[in-house]
C-alpha cells in the first residue's frame, strides 16, 4: 500500500515536471530519476518507509514491465522499413551485440582488477545488461528535425533486436552465476541459446498471428485493446512455461500484430489499441526510471564511483569499436546499402542506455555477491547517457550531421 501511493504521488510529479524538462532540455527519463531520488531521501530523512522491497523486484520487472516494454516498442515499428535494412540490424543485434558485450566484459573485468569479488561472470553480466540500447530521447530529437528516417529505422530496429537479445543472454548468465546451470562446451551452450530464441520466436509469431484472426471477429476498441494486452503477457508466460525465450515471444507477437493491424488499415480499434500501448509503455518506462531514482543511494557513488567510470569508458570504446570498426565495413558489402560516416556517428553518440539497462539491473538476484557492483555500474552509465550524451546529441546532429 504504502509503495503504490509513494509512486502515485512521484508520478503526478513527474507529469507535473515534464513541461519544465522540455523546456530546459533535460531528457523526461532523467527528471524522473531525480525525482525518484529527491523524493526517496526526503522521505526517508523524514522517517517514513517508502515501502520499496528488493526482493519484489526481480518478479516485477519480468512479468509486468519487460512485456510491456517489448510489446510496445515491436507493436508500433514498421516492420517493412524495418525490412529495407534488415542485414544491418541484425548484424548490430545479435553478433555485434555480443561481442559489444564481450568487449565490455573484458575492459570491466581487467579494470576492476578483483577476482575473487568480481569474477569473470559478473563482468558477462555487465557487459550483457550494458548492451541493452534505449536511444527513445535521441529518436524524438531526430524526429523534431526531420532526419532521415532510416537513421530512425536503424536506432530503433536496433534497440528492439538487441534489448531482447541482452535480456535472454542475461536470464542465461544469471541463472549460471546463481549455480543453476551447469557448465557447457561452447556448441552445447550456443545450441541451446538458439533453440531459446529461435523458439520464442516462432511461438510469438504463433501467437500474435491467433490474436488477429481472433480480434477480427470483434468490433469494439476495448476488447480489442484487451486482446492485445493478453497476447502480450499470454506469450510471455506460454514461452516461459515452454522454457524457451518468453521476450522474444512478445517481440514476435509484437511485430505480427502490429504489421497485421497497419495492413488492414485506419479504424476506431486500431487507433485505441495504439494509444492504449503509447500509455502503458509511458507508464512502464516512468515507473522504471522513478524506481531506479529510488533505489540510488550516495552511498552508491563513495564507494562505486571507479567501477562506474570503467563501465562508462567500456561502453563508449565497444560501442565506437562495434559501429567504426565492424558495422562501417560490413554496409559496404555486396548488396547493402551503405552507412554514412554522418550516421555512424549517430549510432556511436546515440546508442544510450535506459529503461531496459535499468530494469535489468533492478533485477538482479541479492543471492550474488557482486550484485551492488553491477548495478551501480549500470546506474552510472544510463545516468551518463542521460546526462551527457542525449543532453549534448542535439549539437552534436546540428553542428556535424543534418
Amino acid at each position: 500500500m504504502q509503495a503504490v501511493l509513494f509512486f502515485m504521488v512521484l508520478l503526478l510529479l513527474a507529469v507535473l515536471v515534464e513541461p519544465l524538462a522540455e523546456r530546459i532540455r533535460i531528457p523526461f527519463s532523467a527528471a524522473l530519476v531525480f525525482i525518484g531520488f529527491v523524493g526517496s531521501e526526503v522521505l526517508i530523512g523524514a522517517g517514513f518507509d517508502t515501502g520499496v522491497r528488493w526482493e519484489n523486484f526481480r518478479d516485477l520487472i519480468y512479468y509486468v514491465f519487460l512485456p510491456v516494454l517489448i510489446f510496445e516498442a515491436a507493436f508500433r515499428l514498421d516492420f517493412r522499413a524495418l525490412l529495407k535494412d534488415l542485414f544491418i540490424i541484425l548484424m548490430l543485434s545479435l553478433p555485434l551485440m555480443a561481442l559489444g558485450a564481450a568487449i565490455t566484459a573484458v575492459i570491466v573485468y581487467y579494470g576492476i582488477a578483483h577476482p575473487s569479488g568480481f569474477p569473470w561472470v559478473a563482468a558477462l553480466l555487465t557487459g550483457a545488461l550494458l548492451s541493452a540500447t534505449d536511444p527513445a530521447s535521441v529518436l524524438s530529437l531526430l524526429k523534431k528535425i526531420k532526419a532521415t528516417e532510416r537513421i530512425n529505422i536503424l536506432l530503433e530496429g536496433e534497440s528492439l533486436f538487441n534489448d531482447a537479445t541482452a535480456i535472454v543472454l542475461f536470464s542465461l548468465l544469471v541463472t549460471l552465476a546463481l549455480g543453476f546451470g551447469e557448465a557447457k562446451a561452447w556448441d552445447k551452450a550456443l545450441g541451446e541459446f538458439l533453440l531459446i530464441f529461435f523458439g520464442g520466436l516462432a511461438v510469438g509469431a504463433l501467437i500474435g498471428s491467433l490474436t488477429y484472426a481472433l480480434m477480427g471477429a470483434f468490433r469494439q476498441p476495448v476488447i480489442a485493446g484487451l486482446m492485445t494486452v493478453l497476447c502480450a503477457y499470454f506469450a510471455y508466460l506460454i514461452a516461459d512455461v515452454l522454457q524457451i525465450s518468453g521476450v522474444m515471444a512478445v517481440l514476435a507477437a509484437g511485430l505480427v500484430l502490429g504489421e497485421l493491424a497497419r495492413r488492414s488499415g485506419e479504424s476506431r480499434e486500431s487507433r485505441f489499441v495504439e494509444d492504449l500501448w503509447e500509455f502503458a509503455g509511458y507508464v512502464a518506462n516512468a515507473l522504471i526510471f522513478l524506481l531506479a531514482g529510488v533505489t540510488i543511494t550516495v552511498v552508491m557513488f563513495q564507494s562505486q564511483w571507479l567501477a562506474m567510470l570503467i563501465g562508462i569508458c567500456a561502453v563508449l570504446i565497444a560501442r565506437a569499436a562495434l559501429v567504426f570498426g565492424f558495422l562501417g565495413p560490413m554496409s559496404r558489402l555486396p548488396g547493402v546499402k551503405a552507412i554514412p560516416m554522418s550516421h555512424q556517428v549517430v549510432l556511436t553518440w546515440g546508442g544510450v542506455r535506459g529503461a531496459v539497462t535499468l530494469a535489468l539491473a533492478l533485477s538482479l538476484p541479492l543471492e550474488l555477491d557482486f550484485w551492488f557492483t553491477i548495478q551501480s555500474i549500470a546506474y552510472g552509465v544510463v545516468l551518463f547517457t542521460l546526462f551527457v550524451q542525449t543532453t549534448t546529441m542535439r549539437w552534436v546532429i546540428r553542428k556535424l550531421l543534418f
